[in-house]
């Protein structure tokens, strides 16, 4: 006798429902939020988004801290030091881990089934918990350093404790701020939080008129750190016979913040706006209500800016692994991957100086950081990598890091995509459902939920892929041009990205909040 649905086994994650049942939450609002509701806790959180990266964690020695994640910080939406110090990197990893898993059908859960979809977010939930320990832990035993008099009052362990805590809190602070702007904002709360960190580091990268090392007078050799205040000290202060002797130079490539990264970061800005705009729309009818149309868009980036966020966490992770197994007490004794420099080599740093990763896999996947590093080289030695005297890279390797990199990037978001779009229910079947539900068909076809469903099936899936390349390929690229404020290429993309999204969101709920009845259609209450 065949089993029935009612019968199939549950998922053994049902098992843990007790345990994130008890988990702090936010409670999801019982009827529909007006839009000034929304609003208003949409701009109270970036509010304490933005005081929360300035509350330095309690007792920390902040001259000897190391930041793991500082080439990936604009993406980790955090701040060193503080308590938004790891940012939302715990809640990516958890949500990569669930969908590689569910994705992979090693764990089975129907995402359509309202009992089985509360399991996943659940157990995500608790996943995030997990993470913000496995992350803070080592982080604490080896890089955040507590200060001489925390030791002193408390002792050295109970220190490290304490600090521990406070990343804990922090950290799961974000994931419940998250939560409010999902369910009573607007958008996404990490969405956000990356778009405000990004938005900060492009303002200050371009217009920040303090000198380079801050504790030295400005200077022709110690010039402002900004793109345009570095370009008006030049030029005030330097003759123009003499600005060929290497002032050109220092202003359009020379880190920080050239010309050339801020022309990259507006190179990106309007090309990304010009490809959000870029759509197939499917015509549709109104069944019952005559001469009622409209149409389904599908947009180039189907499956948004998520599959680069995802794909920049796990590499985030691998280089802060790569740190730990090269240089934390514990992880160094590691059979195979402890302090082995095919895993990734650093050269020799101090407390509270940049770790410099100068070999390894690690290095072949790390970002790119501008022209000096890929292009330059292919003109001048000189401008070859290098770390310390024994680590000088040559050209062949500088270009296969290059290919690797762009390679991981667009072929990770491709894979991130087609997850990202399973467990989101837009599939052709799920967007067919969706159709059907709201009472619209494509004129010309029956109106049967199966072949709405082959219809989609024409355009969803390829442009998943293309979506997924298209966003990797853009990060990669902003990467190799150079961005200002070291937010990253992944950083800006992700930035002009949100920045739209939010605005076309923004104009949904106003739409909705004057035609109720169009909130079904968008997935509204």
């Amino acid at each position: 006798m065949s089993m029935t649905e009612d019968d199939e086994p549950k998922s053994f994650l049902y098992k843990l429902k007790p345990i994130y049942e008890r988990l702090p939450s936010i409670k999801k609002p019982e009827g529909h939020v007006h839009f000034k509701t929304k609003m208003f806790w949409l701009v109270l959180i970036l509010i304490l988004y933005f005081i929360l990266t300035n509350v330095m964690i309690y007792g920390l020695d902040q001259e000897q801290t190391i930041d793991l994640f500082e080439s990936y910080r604009a993406i980790m939406a955090g701040a060193q030091g503080s308590l938004m110090h790891l940012g939302i990197g715990p809640i990516v990893t958890g949500s990569i881990i669930m969908q590689l898993f569910v994705g992979a059908k090693i764990i089975k859960l129907d995402l359509k089934n309202s009992d089985d979809k509360a399991v996943y977010q659940g157990v995500q939930k608790f996943l995030v918990i997990v993470m913000i320990v496995v992350e803070a832990v080592p982080q604490v035993y080896g890089y955040l350093i507590p200060s001489g008099a925390l030791n002193e009052s408390i002792g050295a362990d109970w220190a490290k404790v304490l600090i521990i805590g406070q990343l804990c809190f922090g950290s799961y602070l974000v994931f419940l701020m998250d939560e409010t702007v999902s369910k009573w904002g607007i958008g996404s709360g990490i969405s956000l939080f990356i778009a405000a960190g990004v938005a900060q580091q492009m303002f200050t990268g371009t217009l920040n008129w303090m000198p380079v090392d801050s504790s030295l007078p400005t200077s022709l050799g110690n010039p402002p750190a900004g793109t345009v205040m570095k370009t008006i000290y030049y030029f005030t202060n330097v003759s123009s016979g003499n600005m060929s002797g290497g002032y050109f130079e220092r202003l359009l490539v020379e880190q920080p913040n050239p010309i050339v990264a801020l022309v990259g970061t507006l190179i990106i800005f309007f090309f990304v706006a010009y490809i959000e705009s870029v759509r197939i729309e499917l015509p549709l009818s109104h069944e019952s209500a005559r001469g009622a149309r409209g149409r389904y868009p599908i947009k180039l980036i189907y499956a948004s800016n998520i599959p680069v966020i995802l794909i920049a966490a796990v590499l985030a992770n691998v280089g802060m692994f790569a740190m730990l197994f090269w240089s934390n007490s514990f992880f160094s004794n590691v059979p195979l991957l402890g302090h082995n420099a095919w895993v990734g080599h650093y050269a020799e740093f101090g407390a509270g100086t940049t770790p410099q990763l100068t070999g390894g896999a690690a290095w072949y996947v790390s970002t790119i950081q501008g022209l000096q590093d890929w292009l330059l080289p292919m003109f001048d030695s000189r401008y070859l990598p290098y770390y310390t005297q024994d680590t000088q890279k040559t050209l062949f390797q500088v270009m296969a890091r290059l290919l690797i990199y762009v390679s991981v990037m667009i072929g990770g978001s491709i894979l991130f995509a087609k997850f990202w779009i399973d467990t989101t229910n837009m599939g052709p079947k799920a967007v067919a459902e969706q159709i059907q539900s709201s009472g619209m068909q494509i004129p010309g076809f029956r109106r049967d939920p199966r072949v709405l469903e082959k219809v989609l099936e024409r355009y969803i899936p390829v442009v998943t892929v293309l979506s997924g390349a298209i966003v990797g390929g853009l990060a990669a690229f902003a990467d190799m041009l150079g961005t200002v404020g070291n937010s990253s290429g992944t950083g800006v993309l992700l930035a002009v990205g949100i920045m739209i999204q939010t605005y076309e969101a923004i104009g949904r709920e106003q739409m909705m909040e004057m035609h109720p009845v169009l909130r079904g259609f968008f997935g509204g209450e």
